[in-house]
């Protein structure tokens, strides 16, 4: 079951006390975990990102964000209805504005997005409701949508464009298993993932 992303951290405490304060304390039941690198973000994108509902008043959502350390982020999104934003050490998210489709909750975490080549599409979607437990909810030539529960507020999004893989992923999901081997491996876009017990 996908129970967690893990993220890599330059300064652990920094990170795990900027997005509590970020979420507010509201990650619908997937867990941020931050573990110790001494490698510093690269300039590319990552290919999993997390999205924040903005509310009805986003603008104010995304001062408090800014307020807290974030910055704001270019990469190539153009006129789209969110603001990207990055956290203290560069990573990527998103701020929903509201009326975006398939948000469920006006505060926190409401989705972990990843990055799947057009092409891998079908076979990311199989893997993840496989490996998760999760079901997909929406399914469209922009990607798949995945929750544990219909009503569930978070919801595992994945479709085109996908990044370059550039390295190790700095934001990876986690899995919880009661059996199997934990440790990390790669789902069937070649992305990194944790099993835990």
């Amino acid at each position: 079951m996908l129970t967690g992303i893990v993220i890599d951290a330059l300064d652990v405490a920094r990170m795990d006390r900027f997005w509590l304060d970020a979420t507010r304390g509201r990650t619908g039941g997937p867990r941020l975990r931050f573990v110790p690198t001494a490698k510093p973000k690269a300039a590319h994108k990552n290919r999993l990102h997390i999205d924040l509902a903005g509310g009805r008043d986003w603008r104010a959502e995304v001062a408090r964000l800014l307020a807290l350390g974030a910055t704001r982020a270019d990469i190539g999104q153009g006129d789209v209805p969110w603001d990207v934003l990055a956290d203290p050490e560069g990573n990527e998210f998103c701020v929903l504005r509201p009326g975006r489709p398939g948000v469920l909750a006006d505060s926190g975490l409401v989705a972990i997005c990843l990055d799947v080549a057009e092409e891998n599409h079908s076979a990311q979607a199989a893997f993840w409701q496989s490996e998760a437990d999760w079901h997909a909810v929406e399914s469209h030539t922009w990607g798949v949508r995945l929750r544990r529960e219909p009503t569930s507020t978070v919801s595992l999004v994945m479709g085109p464009p996908a990044a370059p893989k550039a390295g190790r992923n700095r934001l990876r999901p986690e899995v919880t298993h009661g059996d199997g081997e934990p440790g990390e491996f790669l789902d069937a876009g070649g992305n990194e993932f944790l099993v835990a017990r």
